[in-house]
């Protein structure tokens, strides 16, 4: 990357964390100073950014794209239990207490992030207490919301945990832009068994089931499903 590339890619950092909740209690020069401290790095979609058990060397913050937190359930599938979009951190726990990491997250779409060493998000907290109180209550949400994302994916059976995500994704036009394969993995069951109920809908007249997604066309009939 040139070095006026890297410049650019600065200042999205720098802006990130000015509006974050976490940062934006700092001042102009300390987060110049953290901003210093970190470097860009880029994700192709698919690519691993840590996995599970590795060093926790860092917290990212996310310029652009989407990263997805997975984890393994009992059954040995891989379940998402949490996304992180443009502007959200990242990796933060464990580059707080150095402990490895507690799952893997992957790059959902293309991204660019931007990678702060444990030794300076550290030495910013530290200085910055403000900003330690506004990342645990920060923490402490994401926790609440991995935990009832566990619940969901463990308490409901396939039409319910299927229709959810369905009324979930949709966009304005009812259009869900997933692969059965995603579906699948996002809620714990089988692609051939999503494929079954998806097509089973579409006799149904719920959905449609296209070649770029799947669309819902009865939304009210899923929101019955789902609790």
């Amino acid at each position: 990357m040139s070095a006026t590339g890297e410049d650019g890619w600065r200042r999205r950092a720098s802006a990130a964390l000015a509006s974050s909740r976490i940062f934006g209690v700092l001042s102009a020069s300390a987060l110049d100073q953290l901003v210093r401290a970190g470097h860009p790095v880029a994700l192709e979609r698919g690519a691993v950014l840590f996995l599970r058990g590795e060093d926790g060397d860092a917290a990212y913050v996310v310029l652009e794209g989407e990263l997805e937190v997975r984890t393994v359930g009992k059954d040995g599938k891989e379940l998402r239990i949490a996304a992180q979009p443009e502007g959200g951190l990242i990796g933060e726990m464990a580059a707080l207490d150095g402990a490895p990491r507690s799952a893997d997250v992957v790059a959902a779409r293309r991204c660019r992030l931007w990678r702060v060493p444990r030794s300076a998000l550290l030495e910013t907290l530290r200085t910055h207490p403000e900003a330690a109180l506004t990342l645990l209550a920060e923490l402490t949400g994401r926790l609440r919301s991995a935990n009832a994302a566990l619940e969901r994916a463990s308490g409901r059976h396939l039409e319910a945990q299927l229709a959810f995500l369905l009324l979930s994704e949709r966009n304005r036009l009812g259009a869900v832009a997933l692969t059965q394969t995603e579906m699948a993995r996002r809620i714990g069951f089988s692609r051939e068994k999503v494929n079954r109920r998806l097509h089973a809908w579409a006799d149904e007249g719920v959905v449609a089931v296209e070649r770029q997604g799947v669309l819902v066309k009865t939304p009210e009939r899923l929101a019955a499903m789902a609790p």
